[in-house]
C-alpha cells in the first residue's frame, strides 16, 4: 500500500477549537473525530501519559482519509478534558470512558492504536473482549491493535526519575512543585537525541498538562504503573491468547521501554509482529511521523488481507 507523505498537520489551536465533548461520569471529556464517513472501518487512538489526543496530529489527515471514522479523546485527567481532584484514576475507568464514547457515536467495532499509557488501556479493552463468552455480540469488538512504546510487561519497564518520585511518599509534593522547566528537562529525556521536541512543542505539552491545575494530579495519574504490576497476568494473557491481529512498533532509543520491551514481547507473544524504529525514542508518532504511518499502514494492509 502506497502511503502519501505526512501532510502539514492541523495546528494546536485548530485541534482544540474544532473538537467536541462527551460526558463521562458527569465530567467533560474532549475528543476529536474525523474520517471519510460511511460504514467503513473505525480507528480509535489512545494517547500516552502525560500528553493527550494532540499526540496524533501528524498522522491525523492520512488516517482520516483511510478510515470512515477516527476518534481520539483526551482521557480524563489529561489535556483539555476534566481533571477532577476527588477522582479514582484507573485504567479500567479510562477503558469505560472509551467504550462509552464509542457507544455514543454508535461504534460497535474498531481498530486501535495505543501509545504508552494508551497501550495499557488497549490491553484492558483486549482483556475484556477475551473474557466475553465465545460468540457473544455484546461489548466493543477490536479488529486490530497496534501498540507503540508501552510498558506491556512491567518487569521490562524502566521508569524515569520523575516517575519514581511521583510514585513515592513525596509524590503529592513533587506534583505541586513541578515547573515547566522541570517538565521540559524530564520529558525531553525520553526522546531520541536527534528527534528532540522543539521549544514551542514543549510549551504546548506543558499547556496541556498545566490546564486546569493538571500538574497537581500527576502523582495520582502515575499510579497506573502500580496497576500494570497488579493486573500483569490478565493483561499479558490477553496479548498471548487473542486472535486479534497485533503489531508492536517501538522506538529503539526509548530509555523506559526500547530494546528490553521488544525482547520481552518477542519472548512472550506468539508470532510476534514487531517493527523497531531506529534513532527514535518514546514518542514515534512525534519523532518519526512518516515512518510510523508507513509501518501502521503496512500492518493495516496485512489485516485487510485476512478478509
Amino acid at each position: 500500500m502506497s502511503v502519501q507523505p505526512v501532510e502539514e498537520p492541523v495546528t494546536f489551536r485548530r485541534w482544540y477549537e474544532s473538537g467536541q465533548h462527551y460526558a463521562h461520569r458527569g465530567h467533560t471529556v474532549f475528543y476529536q473525530t474525523g474520517g471519510t464517513g460511511g460504514d467503513g472501518p473505525v480507528l480509535l487512538l489512545l494517547h500516552g501519559s502525560p500528553t493527550s489526543s494532540w499526540d496524533w496530529h501528524h498522522q491525523w489527515p492520512a488516517l482520516c482519509r483511510h478510515f470512515s471514522r477516527v476518534v481520539a479523546a483526551d482521557m480524563i485527567g489529561f489535556g483539555y478534558s476534566a481533571k477532577p481532584r476527588d477522582y479514582d484514576y484507573t485504567i479500567a475507568d479510562q477503558a469505560d470512558l472509551q467504550q462509552g464514547l464509542l457507544a455514543s457515536l454508535d461504534v460497535k467495532r474498531c481498530h486501535v492504536i495505543g501509545h504508552g499509557y494508551g497501550d495499557t488501556v488497549a490491553q484492558e479493552l483486549l482483556a475484556r473482549q477475551e473474557e466475553r463468552p465465545r460468540g457473544s455480540r455484546s461489548g466493543l469488538k477490536l479488529d486490530s491493535v497496534c501498540l507503540l512504546n508501552g510498558g506491556l510487561f512491567p518487569e521490562s519497564f524502566r521508569p524515569t526519575l520523575l516517575q519514581k518520585l511521583l510514585l513515592s511518599r513525596v509524590g503529592m509534593l513533587v506534583s505541586k512543585l513541578m515547573t515547566e522547566h522541570g517538565f521540559r528537562t524530564s520529558f525531553s529525556g525520553v526522546f531520541g537525541p536527534n528527534t528532540q521536541p522543539t521549544f514551542d512543542e514543549l510549551a504546548e505539552f506543558w499547556q496541556l498538562i498545566a490546564y486546569n491545575g493538571g500538574a497537581d494530579l500527576a502523582y495520582k495519574q502515575m499510579r497506573y504503573l502500580k496497576e500494570r504490576e497488579l493486573h500483569r497476568e490478565r493483561w499479558v494473557e490477553a496479548l498471548q491468547r487473542t486472535k486479534v491481529p497485533l503489531r508492536f512498533i517501538c522506538g529503539k532509543l526509548d530509555p523506559v521501554t526500547g530494546p528490553r520491551m521488544v525482547g520481552r514481547y518477542r519472548q512472550l507473544v506468539p508470532k510476534p509482529d514487531v517493527v523497531v524504529l531506529q534513532g527514535v525514542g518514546h514518542y514515534p508518532q512525534l519523532e518519526a511521523p512518516a515512518e510510523l504511518l508507513q509501518a501502521y499502514m503496512e500492518f493495516q494492509q496485512r489485516v485487510s488481507g485476512r478478509g
